[in-house]
């Protein structure tokens, strides 16, 4: 007896269905079920190999020219690798291909640019403002996916980059351009050919209003590499994360300044961080953070100012607003520093965002500072997760933190108890240990103060 084929398939967690239903009965995901179009016929393809006698050459990768992309990537792009950029409208994801591109091919890479977004006289003259004007580097205007297919098999590209993968549409599909069929298909039509050809190939994507990648969540399962380029658009700071990557780790952090000839690598960002920060300031601490793999230094801001309104704010810009509202409760209740009646806003100056816990500490100590008027040493740093009993605790990657921290010519740090001892390599760094709110506030030279008076 034949097999019957499930013609339904859920885009979002790939479960089958027997016919379509509004909801998917595993993940209750709706209009997620799409049409699963069976191959038209089957090969065996190659043929199975001993693993000891692939030859490992083929996994070389090609620096793109791009510090901060190669860092992230692990060194370069992979033949044969797709990989996956998203981001929100305006973050610079074309500048960045543009730029790649235009690298790679002045070093003899030839690489084709599908813009299926712009004509090909806005790209031209983008390229113009970047210096990627290579020979190497070519570009077609073309939304059709036939046509990109038969374009790259006449050319033979060593790079295939596609700007966006939701523009892109077979006609031979149903669906228009964008939806979820078209761009699960035609991406898996990038990626076979990737494969089958040894192509590097690179693919736009969007991301939705919740952050979230546009269209299929298998379009983030059949790609190798998936990049997130990220960063405030009233900022020049850019941020590029790797969400997932077959080919290395996903701890790396790459840093960008948008100026008007481009992105160009930040190769010291916590000198960056700190160029106009204000010493000698109430209400400001630096913190030793943590992005991915990447020790950085950021300013820490607080301004704590009396209010009648019966609720008082609570602002975060940069950190986590639930996060703050904890640490403002334990800093009242475990340290002792009143701030009730008083409005009290925090943030994190220079366009970043800290989500890790590392920077509790140096949040209470910049609140209480603000509140009490009087300036923690600006020589000063702070490290440590703050809990609900008001205890300092140890945070990862402690000893990298202080090395970031003295080679930046900081002399002193509060950091939890149960800190390791220093080695050489925080020479001049001297770190005050404590246990709890408390101490820390003694640590900083920060008196808790009468309540404040509106």
């Amino acid at each position: 007896m034949a097999k019957v084929r499930t013609p339904y398939r859920c885009a979002e967690c790939g479960s089958a269905a027997p016919r379509w239903l509004g909801r998917c009965p595993e993940c209750g995901e709706w209009n997620s079920l799409v049409e699963d179009r069976a191959p038209a016929s089957l090969a065996l393809g190659d043929a199975p190999v001993p693993i000891a006698e692939v030859d490992p050459v083929g996994a070389t990768r090609r620096p793109t020219g791009v510090a901060e992309l190669d860092r992230v990537l692990g060194g370069g792009l992979v033949p044969g690798s797709v990989t996956l950029l998203g981001g929100e409208p305006g973050m610079g994801k074309s500048t960045l291909l543009l730029q790649a591109l235009g690298r790679l091919a002045e070093g003899g890479a030839r690489c084709l640019l599908v813009s299926a977004e712009e004509s090909k006289e806005q790209v031209r003259m983008r390229a113009g403002r970047l210096g990627a004007l290579a020979p190497e580097l070519f570009l077609v205007a073309e939304t059709s996916l036939p046509a990109v297919l038969a374009q790259t098999e006449e050319l033979s590209p060593h790079v295939l980059a596609v700007d966006s993968i939701q523009s892109v549409v077979d006609p031979d599909l149903p669906g228009t351009a964008g939806s979820v069929a078209q761009v699960r298909d035609c991406a898996q039509r990038l990626v076979r050919l990737a494969k089958e050809q040894g192509v590097i190939t690179l693919l736009v994507s969007h991301v939705t209003k919740e952050g979230a990648l546009a269209g299929p969540r298998v379009l983030e399962h059949v790609v190798d590499t998936v990049l997130s380029f990220e960063g405030d658009r009233h900022h020049a700071l850019r941020l590029l994360h790797a969400l997932k990557h077959r080919f290395g780790s996903t701890q790396e952090l790459g840093l960008f300044e948008m100026g008007g000839r481009g992105l160009t690598d930040v190769s010291d960002p916590s000198a960056l961080f700190l160029a106009d920060r204000r010493a000698g300031a109430a209400g400001s601490v630096v913190a030793p953070v943590l992005e991915g793999a990447r020790p950085l230094l950021v300013e820490v801001q607080a301004l704590v100012a009396p209010t009648p309104a019966p609720l008082p704010r609570r602002s975060a810009q940069g950190l986590d607003a639930s996060r703050l509202a904890l640490l403002l409760a334990v800093l009242e209740r475990r340290g002792g520093v009143p701030l009730a009646g008083a409005d009290v806003y925090a943030s994190v100056a220079g366009g970043v965002r800290v989500g890790e816990a590392g920077a509790d500490l140096a949040v209470v100590l910049a609140v209480a500072s603000a509140r009490l008027g009087e300036p923690v040493d600006p020589g000063t740093v702070a490290v440590g997760e703050v809990g609900l009993g008001g205890e300092v605790r140890q945070v990862a990657s402690g000893g990298r933190r202080l090395a970031e921290a003295a080679r930046l010519g900081f002399t002193r740090a509060i950091v939890p108890a149960s800190t390791p001892e220093a080695g050489s390599e925080l020479a001049g760094l001297e770190p005050v240990r404590v246990r709890d709110v408390g101490e820390a506030l003694a640590a900083a030279e920060l008196d808790r103060g009468p309540p404040l008076q509106s």
